[in-house]
């Protein structure tokens, strides 16, 4: 079962399996391509139901990361890394410090960042153990938590969509339904409302709920819910394949936008969505703001260069549904093209000229320095 759910879900390079029964440990590591550069992604705490669902997360978040990447032009590759546990209850020195002792010993090939259920603090006692890691505090050289500017970058998103849906990128007086109030949801929230949005929000905490309530006086909803609500744009940011047979037909917005991975639950619902007049924002391209930001923190950090990194989402999204017109498909096929098209023909030049280049990288900086 454990093998046929690796070539089920996308041609991965390497799967790691990292267990220390002292921390409690039980984590997964997948590195899904490499062609562009070595693979980034976050390291996402979750109280999975099975590990086979664990392990069915990680692989698509992984290769979710390829295209991410590809598709914002970064010189990156697609991981992604979970650990199975309660992140309220089950977290320790001694677990982040055992799994930044796997992430050391592949050598760069898979560098990580916080995710759901991880922070800065996490990722700081995994650097104790290996320079592969970013989003660690401003204090250590880093950037800090990129979710501000994961939801910075799908603000850009929807501001995208609304220009290319409603005639205006303005968002005054535009409806907004947010699904999930993480550190990406609660920083979207405050981007729309400071844009003269009118906010409603839903999230399985209700004190995250209430605080938003209170400080920008968001309407609210059931999270189970949330996606039928009458409004511009529907903005999933909490987990995957929100979008599926059954919840299409309840859909009453005209755009859907948001920060969450793997919105779509299968590929056909792109279609399904563009059928029904509902322009979807592909989520790859949409949430890619977070790896921008820790992209910023590799060349040499700062603000201004990361949100200008984070603006482009903007264009990359225009460019998109230009080519979904175009080439008359779904907006996720364009992107999903677009993202293949850029790993095919660097992938070709690589292979070509393998060899004249290549060698042995041991911090983050020699990687883009060369």
């Amino acid at each position: 079962m454990v093998f046929e759910n690796i070539g089920n879900y996308g041609n991965h390079e390497q799967v790691i399996f990292c267990h220390d029964k002292d921390t409690g440990l039980k984590g997964i590591i997948a590195i899904h391509d490499t062609t562009l550069g070595p693979a980034l992604g976050g390291t996402r705490m979750w109280n999975y139901a099975t590990e086979e669902d664990a392990l069915i997360d990680v692989l698509r978040l992984s290769e979710g990361m390829t295209y991410k990447a590809a598709a914002a032009g970064l010189n990156l590759g697609g991981g992604k890394a979970v650990i199975i546990g309660d992140p309220k209850k089950d977290k320790s020195e001694g677990l982040f410090r055992a799994f930044g002792m796997y992430i050391n010993a592949l050598n760069g090939r898979y560098i990580t960042a916080e995710d759901v259920g991880t922070s800065e603090a996490d990722m700081e006692q995994v650097y104790a153990e290996t320079p592969w890691v970013t989003g660690i505090p401003k204090g250590l050289g880093g950037s800090g938590d990129p979710s501000p500017y994961t939801a910075h970058g799908v603000l850009m998103a929807i501001k995208a969509s609304c220009k290319e849906k409603l005639g205006s990128e303005n968002l005054n007086g535009v409806r907004v339904a947010v699904q999930g109030l993480g550190n990406v949801g609660s920083n979207l929230v405050k981007y729309l409302i400071e844009e003269g949005a009118k906010v409603i929000v839903a999230d399985i905490d209700q004190e995250r709920v209430q605080k938003m309530a209170d400080e920008f006086g968001c309407e609210s909803m059931d999270p189970n819910e949330i996606h039928s609500a009458e409004c511009d744009v529907f903005a999933p940011c909490a987990l995957g394949a929100i979008i599926n047979d059954q919840t299409i037909p309840q859909l009453q917005c005209k755009i859907v936008a948001g920060g969450a991975n793997n919105m779509l639950a299968e590929t056909k619902h792109g279609e399904a969505l563009r059928e029904v007049g509902i322009l979807y924002a592909p989520d790859f391209v949409a949430n890619a703001g977070g790896l921008m930001n820790v992209f910023a923190e590799l060349e040499g950090y700062s603000v201004e260069r990361a949100l200008e990194r984070t603006s482009a989402v903007y264009n990359n999204m225009m460019n998109i549904f230009s080519l979904a017109k175009r080439d008359n498909c779904s907006t996720h096929d364009a992107a999903f093209k677009f993202a293949t098209q850029r790993l095919n023909t660097l992938g070709r030049l690589k292979r070509k000229h393998q060899g004249s280049t290549s060698r042995p990288f041991t911090t983050l900086k020699e990687v883009y320095n060369r």
